[in-house]
């Protein structure tokens, strides 16, 4: 469960979007509720329900739609979709009330790898006036939906390098060669026998199946060492990482 509102901006210190990706569950008063913030399908599984619930004082106007997900050089890419459905497509709930949202697969799952979709939150102001159309305003959450292929069960496979880059820096990349996504939460990398991280990330990072992403790491102010070994120490939700990483060239 994830709570959405002004404490959630205040607690996370990023957008309402990231919150949604980062964190599994958040307890402390917010407006609105989301529960669950991550969908798992599959052919046996094709739909579940999405809790929304109203903690402010004032009746609030959602929008829900489903969109594709994939991914072209670390860009995220979304576009209207009718295979996968949500219901209701827009909803008033009241102050202290919750909401029921169904999704449901309405295609065949992929025979041998995962397929990955969103169900879009947004938040309407009040209509002003007859006639004009509502804009989004406050809660923007895109959860994650993940379906599980017909055979067997998708997995992502790790294939990661680093080299280094003039001005004291890293580029660290993740090549998913698996058929399922990977969420990097956050990353460190040390020179093998110091403690002491050489550089690191700690912003999510989702890398669909078959796609690459690079991060540029600053190093200062110490040098990246000019060749040797670095040791890469990541979690991710296929479980944590400890490996080590040849430095190539610039």
């Amino acid at each position: 469960m994830i709570a959405i509102g002004c404490a959630c901006r205040a607690a996370c210190g990023i957008t309402l979007y990231a919150c949604a990706l980062v964190l599994p569950a958040l307890a402390i008063a917010s407006d609105l509720l989301v529960d669950p913030v991550r969908i798992e399908l599959s052919p046996q599984h094709p739909s579940a329900a999405i809790h929304i619930r109203n903690n402010s004082n004032q009746p609030k106007t959602i929008k829900v739609q489903a969109v594709t997900w994939s991914q072209l050089d670390g860009k995220n890419i979304n576009e209207p979709t009718s295979d996968l459905v949500a219901s209701p497509q827009a909803f008033s709930i009241a102050p202290g009330r919750s909401q029921i949202v169904r999704t449901a697969l309405r295609r065949a799952a992929d025979p041998e790898h995962e397929l990955a979709y969103r169900i879009q939150l947004r938040e309407l102001q009040p209509q002003s006036a007859p006639g004009l159309t509502p804009q989004e305003v406050g809660l923007r959450v895109d959860l994650p939906v993940f379906v599980q292929p017909q055979q067997g069960i998708a997995r992502p496979q790790f294939a990661w390098t680093v080299s280094g880059v003039p001005g004291k820096r890293l580029q660290l990349t993740l090549h998913n060669l698996g058929n399922a996504h990977v969420e990097v939460s956050d990353f460190s990398v040390y020179v093998p026998g110091i403690d002491k991280p050489l550089t690191g990330e700690f912003v999510s990072t989702w890398i669909l199946a078959g796609q690459t992403h690079s991060w540029l790491l600053d190093t200062d102010p110490v040098d990246p060492p000019s060749g040797g070994r670095l040791r890469l120490s990541a979690y991710t939700d296929a479980g944590n990482i400890e490996t080590e990483l040849t430095l190539g060239p610039p």
